[in-house]
């Protein structure tokens, strides 16, 4: 099937919400948590300093999404959804490589982010597109742990950061 990648529109807005919390559903499985907060609404991700990136299939649809945040000359993939209808189809890889060039477009020599170190779809798939475990080293990175911590996520299964480091241009 046929589809591109693009940055968001306002009229893709409202599906990022049900995408992720769609997407969510298959970690809420696996984790079993007591709760689980909704996501966030997709205007509330588009208030953000970043850039939001879509799949969109050949019909319109949008398949997927990925919310990378631009903070104190930093740039860190905040979220990675795809539709569970529209995954296992490359189309999240799509998004995360295509976060990666545009992040190297504006100037950025890494991304980072931050996930379960033991959940397929996580770590080990961020290890398969080239991110590589490090340790938070600036108050950013610091303060997304302390959130984490407050959420209780850790109770879930080992949180890490990973970092991509990003190839300049060719010529």
């Amino acid at each position: 099937m046929a589809a591109s990648v693009r940055f968001a529109r306002s009229r893709d807005l409202d599906a990022f919400e049900k995408i992720e919390n769609d997407a969510d559903r298959l970690l809420i499985n696996k984790l079993k948590p007591d709760d689980w907060a909704a996501a966030p609404t997709g205007a509330n991700r588009a208030s953000e300093p970043g850039f939001i990136l879509v799949v969109e299939l050949h019909d319109g649809h949008v398949a997927g999404f990925v919310h990378v945040l631009e903070v104190d000359g930093i740039c860190h993939l905040e979220q990675l959804s795809v539709a569970p209808g529209d995954g296992r189809k490359g189309w999240g890889r799509a998004l995360v490589e295509a976060a990666k060039i545009q992040a190297r477009k504006r100037g950025y020599h890494r991304i980072s982010l931050r996930t379960y170190a033991d959940i397929p779809w996580n770590a080990p798939f961020y290890a398969s597109a080239g991110f590589v475990e490090e340790e938070p080293a600036t108050q950013f990175h610091r303060s997304l742990v302390g959130i984490e911590n407050e959420l209780g996520l850790d109770r879930y299964g080992r949180r890490v950061q990973m970092v991509a480091h990003l190839e300049a241009p060719g010529p």
